[in-house]
Order: C-alpha cells, then sequence, then structure tokens
C-alpha cells in the first residue's frame, strides 16, 4: 500500500513538474510583475534567481534584483533616478508559503511557485543560496579587505543606535533598561571582537566617558588586546548622542588634541590623528554623523520632494564643514591623509556626498565595489548611509573595504528589545564599514591604471583581461548587484571571462596596487 501511495505521489509531482511553464527574463533590472497577470493559477519556474528584498512579515517580498534607495544610484530627479523609482514599484513580488528564518539578499535559485496573483506567489519549491548568518559568522571577508595588498590596520566605524549605558529611555530611544542595555551591550560586543579592527569610530554612542570606557573594556576582554578610548573632555552640553573613538593601543597612538566641529548638530563631528606604532606613520580620522532625514523642516530645510529628504540643506552644510575644517585639521595635526566615516545620512548620490566628492574626497564604496555597497535597509530599498571616503594621498594606502552585513539585512525581531537572541545579528540597524590601510606616504596615487598596464578586450565576443596576471576582479550588474561574491583571481597574461549571460556590467580590476572601473559587455552572436 505504501508503494502504491508513493508512486501516487510521485506522479503527481511529476505532474505538476512537467506542467511547469518557464518564464524567461531578459533584463532583471527592468521587469515588472505585471509580466504575472497571463499566469495566475500556473505553477511556473524562474530562468533567474530571485532575491529576498523585505523580510518584515511572515511572507517575503522578492525581486529578480536587489532594490536600491534611488538616491544611492542616481542623481535626485535625473532621468535615471526616475527609471530606478519605477522599477522598484513594479520590480517586487510577495511569497508566501515560506518556512523557516530567511535574511534579505538571500537567493532563490530553481524557483517555482504558483501565481496566486500578479504580484503574489505561492512557494513550491527552490535552492536558497547565500547571504546567510552562516557565511558572516566567521567575520569580515578578508579578501574584499585585501583588494589591493594585505592591510596591516584595519579599520571600523557603526552607528550603534543608540548605545546608552545611563538615562535609559531618553527620548524613547536605546534601552529601556538596565536588562536591555546588557543585552544590548553583549550583541554589540560580539560584533565587535568579530570585527576585531585596530581602530573604531563610533555613532550613536551615549555622550560622556562611561560607553566608551564599556566598549573598551569589553574589546580588551574579549579579543585579549588592550584597547582604550579618546578622552573628549566629559559631558558637553549638546545633543543626545556623540561620536567617539576606541582604539587597540599596542598598534596606535593618538597625536594631538581632538578637533570637534559642531557646524549644525553639535558633538558629532570628531577628528583625530592617530600614528600607526609599527611604521611611524600617521593619518587623519573623521568620524561624522549628519543631521537626520526625518523631522519637519522648514524653507531650504523642508523635504523638496528630490528623494534627498528634509534637512538636505542642513547636511550639505555639514559636509562644507568637513571640508573647511579638514584643511584647520590637516595644518594642526601635520598630515593630509585623511580618511572620513560615518552615517552621512545621506545616499550616495545626494547632496552631501556630492559636496564631499567636488571636494576631493573619494568615495571608497564606489572605488571598491562600483554600485553593489550598502549598509542599511529602509522598507526593503538598500543604499549606504555608512560612508567611508578620503583623499587623494591616502588613497593608494588603502588595501579595500568593505559593509559587514550583520545589520541591515536582518529581521527587526532581532533586535535587543524585542528578542532573547544573544548572537551579534541585528545588534544596530546600520551595518559597520570596514577599512584596510597599509600606512606609506611613499605611495602615489594613480587615477586608473594605464592601457599598457592593463587593458579589457574582446575575441570573438568573449571578454579578455591583459597585463594584470596577479591580481583580481570583481563583477557587478549596472544596478549593483555583485556577480562575483569576492574578488577572483587573474592567472594569466591574457585572462578570459566565461559564462555571462548577454548585458552590460561594471568591472573592477584590482592589480599593481590600482583599480581599473569599466563597462563590460556581452552580446549574442
Amino acid at each position: 500500500m505504501r508503494r502504491i501511495w508513493s508512486f501516487i505521489l510521485m506522479s503527481c509531482l511529476c505532474h505538476i513538474l512537467l506542467a511547469q511553464t518557464e518564464v524567461t527574463i531578459t533584463d532583471t533590472e527592468n521587469w515588472q510583475y505585471t509580466s504575472l497577470k497571463s499566469y495566475v493559477g500556473q505553477t511556473i519556474r524562474f530562468d533567474v534567481p530571485f532575491y529576498v528584498c523585505n523580510n518584515y512579515s511572515s511572507n517575503l517580498t522578492i525581486s529578480p534584483h536587489r532594490i536600491f534607495s534611488p538616491t544611492n544610484q542616481a542623481l535626485p530627479l535625473s532621468s535615471e533616478y526616475n527609471s530606478i523609482l519605477s522599477a522598484n514599484k513594479y520590480g517586487a513580488i510577495t511569497l508566501t508559503n515560506v518556512s523557516g528564518y530567511h535574511r534579505m539578499g538571500e537567493r532563490l535559485h530553481n524557483l517555482i511557485v504558483k501565481v496566486n496573483s500578479q504580484n503574489s506567489v505561492s512557494l513550491v519549491s527552490c535552492d536558497w543560496q547565500g547571504n546567510t548568518r552562516a557565511d558572516l559568522q566567521d567575520g569580515p571577508n578578508l579578501n574584499m579587505i585585501d583588494m589591493r595588498g594585505k592591510h596591516s590596520l584595519l579599520v571600523c566605524c557603526m552607528n550603534l543606535e543608540y548605545y546608552l549605558v545611563e538615562t535609559w529611555g531618553d527620548r524613547s530611544m536605546g534601552p529601556a533598561s538596565p536588562a536591555e542595555h546588557q543585552k544590548q551591550r553583549e550583541k554589540v560586543s560580539k560584533a565587535l571582537a568579530k570585527i576585531n579592527a585596530d581602530l573604531y569610530g563610533f555613532v550613536e554612542i551615549e555622550q560622556g566617558q562611561s560607553a566608551l570606557a564599556e566598549i573598551a573594556s569589553d574589546l580588551s576582554n574579549k579579543t585579549g588586546r588592550h584597547f582604550t578610548y579618546i578622552d573628549d573632555g566629559g559631558l558637553p552640553d549638546g545633543t543626545y548622542t556623540k561620536a567617539g573613538f576606541v582604539y587597540c593601543s599596542d598598534i596606535l597612538e593618538p597625536y594631538g588634541k581632538l578637533r570637534n566641529n559642531n557646524k549644525g548638530v553639535t558633538n558629532r563631528k570628531k577628528t583625530q590623528a592617530f600614528i600607526d606604532k609599527a611604521s611611524g606613520e600617521k593619518f587623519l580620522f573623521s568620524v561624522n554623523h549628519f543631521k537626520a532625514k526625518s523631522g519637519n523642516g522648514s524653507g531650504l530645510n523642508a523635504d523638496q520632494g528630490d528623494g534627498q529628504g528634509g534637512y538636505n540643506y542642513a547636511r550639505v552644510e555639514e559636509a562644507e564643514s568637513v571640508l573647511n575644517n579638514y584643511q584647520k585639521d590637516k595644518a594642526y595635526f601635520g598630515d593630509d591623509d585623511i580618511l572620513i566615516m560615518g552615517d552621512l545620512n545621506a545616499y550616495a548620490m545626494e547632496d552631501p556626498i556630492t559636496t564631499l566628492r567636488e571636494g576631493g574626497m573619494i568615495d571608497l564604496h564606489r572605488t571598491f565595489h562600483a554600485d553593489s555597497s550598502y549598509s542599511y535597509n529602509y522598507r526593503g530599498a538598500v543604499g549606504y548611509l555608512d560612508h567611508a571616503l578620503c583623499n587623494t594621498t591616502l588613497l593608494p594606502q588603502i588595501t579595500g573595504m568593505l559593509a559587514y552585513h550583520i545589520n541591515s539585512d536582518e529581521s527587526d525581531n532581532y533586535t535587543y528589545d524585542k528578542s532573547d537572541d544573544e548572537s551579534m545579528f541585528r545588534c544596530s540597524d546600520h551595518d559597520p564599514i570596514i577599512v584596510g590601510l597599509r600606512l606609506d606616504s611613499t605611495l602615489t596615487y594613480v587615477p586608473e591604471l594605464l592601457v599598457n598596464e592593463a587593458k579589457l578586450y574582446y575575441t570573438d565576443g568573449i571578454p579578455h583581461i591583459s597585463n594584470a596576471d596577479g591580481g583580481a576582479y570583481a563583477l557587478y550588474t549596472l544596478d549593483g548587484q555583485a556577480v562575483t561574491t569576492q574578488p577572483v583571481n587573474i592567472t594569466s597574461n591574457n585572462y578570459p571571462i566565461y559564462g555571462l549571460r548577454q548585458g552590460l556590467y561594471i568591472i573592477n580590476i584590482y592589480a599593481n596596487g590600482k583599480c581599473l572601473q569599466a563597462k563590460l559587455i556581452i552580446s549574442s552572436f
């Protein structure tokens, strides 16, 4: 009898599989869920993987591409901006009948669904791949940090989402009790120890020195190294939280006195110089937390409806102040090299970041990861509010960088105040940003690889990389999806790239301590 039922079940399954219609998606960036209207009631299979874009309910939101905030990819109100808005609106569908926990960014390969409506499907089967907690548990991917050689210093900056050690629940932000703080403390300390940086910059950490002292103590205990903090002189008047520094005194020593920039929001833009004890080299570390988008601004600070939110004008003024203070700070500290990090509350193509780039600062997210970087998720749309920029003299001394996705892709259900989860995951709502440094003031800035050093060319439609043997490359789609999850080693002088679908890509080639970024075209013949 069991054999008969097994035969019947297998027959039914085979019937379902044979009855599937394969849906071909040729343009994942501009695919629209309205294409499913003709398949309602049918079981279909997609020929491309889908991404989890939102996991904030029992159902998931999925799309054939990650949903990015428009101003992370395009200038406000530009034609590209409007195209991204439209693609975001019509690109995602609801997936029901899902079991288990799935992080945003996980990929669904061989996806078979039953179509309930033009924007809702029920899961039949799929292969879940990538971006799981297990992928991140061992720590940040050092291959991404060492794209241009081995780092000797690791710098991390992180928004701690109101790390408080007292005044519980003030302004309804941060932990509401000592018990909640202990849970927050455990999650944060595990994350920071796993990163194991030499220097940390923090924003949304409570004013005064107690919070910094607690984190330094926890890092020392968990890593076996000696951490301390920059004492900024007590509890100054001003905003609820501040920017602050914690560093490994075995590796670094501060140089000069902390410089405070109180343009706009106060106590949230600070610069300190550090000396690398091993090399004797010095650099400036600027940690910043610009005015938030929330609230009702007026006049120039009102929301202009261009995707940049409220108080954009105030953030531009803060960006200008960072540039102006840099001119004073480099004279005071006696060094030009500056690394600017922090939560700037502006996406990559918004006015404050444009101001910094036009002022000579280089966006490290784009330098190393094209359009694929993100550190924050707002209603299913990702982008990076948490920045890492540097000037031209420091750039050749940077080995790589990444956003460590332990927070932005997590469900809000795993915060310290909503669960008993004791892992490092979802210890904040922002991802930590990590930068590798190999300080050497003799290195000079070269904007891109010279043609005679590395070149991208085609033979019979197959792209090849020449003169970059021993280097590496990374590929991205035009909308910022990482095709290669880590840099691919280039093992010959004329290295072919096989297996790409038809379309346009961005390629980063890392060789000779430099980076070439170009568009890659794959055509059908």
